[in-house]
């Protein structure tokens, strides 16, 4: 792969100038430069070419079909000469091309599901009460008060960065909410104005016993406008609705983010180009796969996040709401059989991950399915218990032998897994909560010098590298040669998204508005190249020969003798 800048655009491709003057073999072509290569020749910036050297190409070509001197000879190399340049050349361009551009679709799309599962994935707060900040300057900052299961109580706006007397203002009515309402903790977004907000919210109130927390609100801005929001408050501007989301953000992340293209959230790699069809679908797949390991509180859920659930999808969830909201919560999972065009079958599949806290069956908050409710029961009469007791005493579960349960439906792995479940029914998948801080003081790119260690946390993952927001309202990148002391071969091996680090600040480059961090002990060092013993080598030393090489067998054909062979060798020590 050859790539070249196009005459006179210097300026406007200055984020491709590492590919100015590129070239690559394309077998170790990685997906992220292939990609970029070929967004740069779609924008006119870059040309691209795909081929081997020519007086190589066109040798193999003569040793092949030209076997002779005469006139004849020179009208096929003639011909083999012209099919390569006319023909061969660009055929072999265009199946390459195809190739290598599925090949880093299918890279980039298993980087971007792997990021998007750990960022649904992410710590909840939990049930609190939470007040979220849609920070801004000029507009203000959009507030709004959520009770614990994320419902709006209350909305204002305030103008903490205007005159003295609106700062003071600000400060009273944050003080007089979060006591009307018993606010737990604080959101704020980790846009603009972000950090100054933040700084704003802590001195007005006491941050130590009520934490302010920054909210990642990348994709806020496109559920706001989005018809789900619209449907869930339709007498809401499209601030509130932001200020709305940032919130339910701190509380559960994976409830809200289902709401909102996996695409708008920011944790991809060159996701425009990509196959859309086979990103959704993969995204769609990770999407489904989080939500049914988390478990959906079926009184509580949306329709949005319902329709991930296994056995469910769109009609259903909104057939399931609608149920509720006619005839009131959900008593038992017995009851899920009530609603409309919900069958067997998809009973079947979904009631597994639907919880019912405080129900008439103290397994429909757990993960056991309704199925295996006879198994649990039979235990539990067995030893003389209910089986309320048997989930919370584990000397009763250690009493139980779980081979006298066996059935042809219900095998021993099964059962090992009923019993986990019973230990810690309901049980959340998902890390405990960590209060996380940048530095107070840095908030702007002008802030850092080289050789700063700031806090930050991971926002993308790349086969490249990671990218790091430490609060100045640009993601600095941590080089794959530069996230640990010894050798990564995959950058996710090392570091996830939502991780909080520690990283030493390199180059700040404040016109292409890039910062280049460490996370090594020593940054900026190379770790000394580890050589290995050969084997073959030591065993000659010794004194011992290579084996002499066998005559071929009578009647067998010749071997094969490359005349080219040398010039596709690569060069000794590279």
């Amino acid at each position: 792969m050859r790539s070249q800048l196009v005459v006179g655009k210097a300026d406007q491709a200055a984020k491709y100038k590492d590919y100015f003057q590129w070239e690559e073999a394309v077998a170790t072509a990685p997906s992220h430069r292939i990609l970029a290569m070929r967004r740069a020749e779609k924008e006119d910036l870059l040309t691209l070419s795909i081929a081997p050297q020519p007086e190589l190409a066109i040798a193999i070509l003569e040793a092949l079909f030209v076997t002779g001197d005469g006139p004849d000879a020179e009208q096929v190399r003639a011909a083999a000469h012209d099919a390569y340049k006319r023909l061969l050349s660009r055929s072999m361009e265009t199946e390459v091309r195809v190739a290598i551009k599925e090949r880093a679709d299918a890279e980039a799309i298993r980087v971007f599901a792997e990021n998007l599962r750990q960022l649904l994935l992410a710590s909840p707060l939990g049930a609190k009460r939470v007040m979220g900040i849609d920070p801004g300057f000029r507009t203000g900052c959009k507030l709004v008060c959520l009770d614990r299961q994320g419902k709006l109580v209350h909305n204002d706006t305030i103008y903490p960065h205007g005159s003295e007397r609106q700062a003071a203002a600000a400060a009273q009515t944050v003080i007089t909410l979060c006591r009307k309402f018993d606010i737990e903790a604080v959101a704020v977004g980790n846009g603009t104005a972000g950090r100054e907000t933040q700084a704003f919210v802590e001195g007005a109130i006491d941050a130590r016993s009520l934490p302010v927390i920054m909210v990642n609100e990348s994709g806020a801005s496109v559920y706001s406008a989005s018809e789900i929001a619209r449907q869930e408050f339709p007498d809401h501007d499209l601030t509130v609705r932001g200020a709305v989301s940032i919130g339910r953000r701190l509380i559960d992340p994976l409830s809200e983010l289902v709401k909102i293209d996996p695409k708008s959230i920011g944790v991809g790699q060159y996701q425009h180009d990509v196959d859309q069809f086979a990103l959704k679908g993969a995204l769609d797949d990770v999407v489904v796969s989080c939500v049914n390991a988390v478990g959906v509180e079926v009184n509580q859920a949306s329709s949005q996040l319902l329709t991930y659930v296994s056995g469910l999808g769109s009609q259903l969830a909104r057939n399931l709401v609608a149920h509720r909201d006619e005839h009131g919560a959900f008593t038992s999972r017995e009851a899920l059989r009530k609603v409309k065009r919900l069958g067997p079958k998809a009973f079947e599949q979904c009631a597994g991950f639907l919880r019912i806290k405080g129900g008439e069956n103290p397994l429909d908050a757990s993960t056991v399915h309704p199925e295996s409710y006879a198994v649990v029961q039979a235990m539990a009469e067995d030893l003389g218990c209910s089986v309320s007791a048997l989930m919370n005493d584990a000397g009763l579960r250690k009493k139980i032998e779980l081979n006298r349960y066996v059935t042809d439906s219900i095998g021993l792995p099964t059962l090992t897994d009923i019993m986990d479940e019973l230990a810690k029914p309901g049980r959340d998948p998902r890390e405990p909560f960590e209060h996380f801080s940048f530095d107070p003081n840095v908030s702007t790119v002008q802030d850092l010098q080289p050789g700063m260690q700031l806090p930050g946390i991971v926002t993308n993952v790349t086969n490249f590298g990671a990218f790091v927001d430490i609060g100045v309202h640009q993601d600095g990148l941590v080089h794959i040669s530069e996230l640990c002391d010894r050798f990564v071969k995959t950058p996710a091996d090392v570091v996830g998204v939502q991780q909080k680090v520690t990283v030493t600040v390199l180059e700040v480059d404040l016109p292409r508005k890039r910062i280049s961090l460490s996370m090594k002990s020593q940054p900026g060092t190379r770790p000394e190249p580890r050589i290995k013993a050969d084997p073959a080598r030591a065993t000659r030393s010794a004194g011992s020969r290579p084996k002499p090489k066998t005559a071929p067998k009578p009647g067998s054909p010749p071997p094969f003798n490359n005349p080219f062979a040398d010039a596709f060798r690569k060069p000794s020590g590279r």
